[in-house]
This record gives C-alpha cells, sequence and structure tokens, in this order.
C-alpha cells in the first residue's frame, strides 16, 4: 500500500516517499540552542523556530514494485531520488 512518511530514513526501507524536515539541519540548530544555553542563555528567552529546509524523497524501485508511473514534474521536485 502506498504511503507517505516524514521522516527520509523510510524510502531507504521500502517507503514510497517522504515529506519532512531536513533532520540534518534540524540537529545542527538544536546544537546552536544547546551552545547557547550552556553559555548562559534562558530556553525561554530563546526564540522557537520552524524547520527551514525540507526534503521530499522518492523511492522509484517502490513505486515501480506497486505499479504506479510518476509523473516527470513530481521526479523534478524531488530532492533524492531512490532507483
Amino acid at each position: 500500500m502506498p504511503a507517505i512518511y516524514g521522516n527520509s530514513a523510510f524510502p531507504d526501507l521500502g517507503a514510497l516517499f517522504t515529506f519532512g524536515a531536513n533532520l540534518d539541519d534540524m540537529n545542527e540548530r538544536a546544537a546552536t540552542y544547546i551552545d547557547k544555553i550552556l553559555k548562559g542563555a534562558k530556553p525561554a528567552d530563546l526564540p522557537i523556530e520552524l524547520p527551514t529546509k525540507f526534503e521530499f524523497v522518492i523511492n522509484a524501485n517502490t513505486a515501480r514494485e506497486l505499479g504506479l508511473s510518476l509523473p516527470a514534474a513530481t521526479l523534478l521536485r524531488a530532492t533524492r531520488i531512490i532507483e
């Protein structure tokens, strides 16, 4: 059954595709928060940040196995395609 996930690791495991925040970028940004807190900033004074980088990963193998043909426009928008 086709499914969409929010974590880019799932297409590597066979999921059809994912769309979600780039976890590497989020981890780097979390490190800057930790650095500020360790230097004495109050967590309550730090601004809330939303993700700014997103990934759209397609598993073309899974699409073929499901008999799905993906439009070229969809493939062009992908951050990464798993063949």
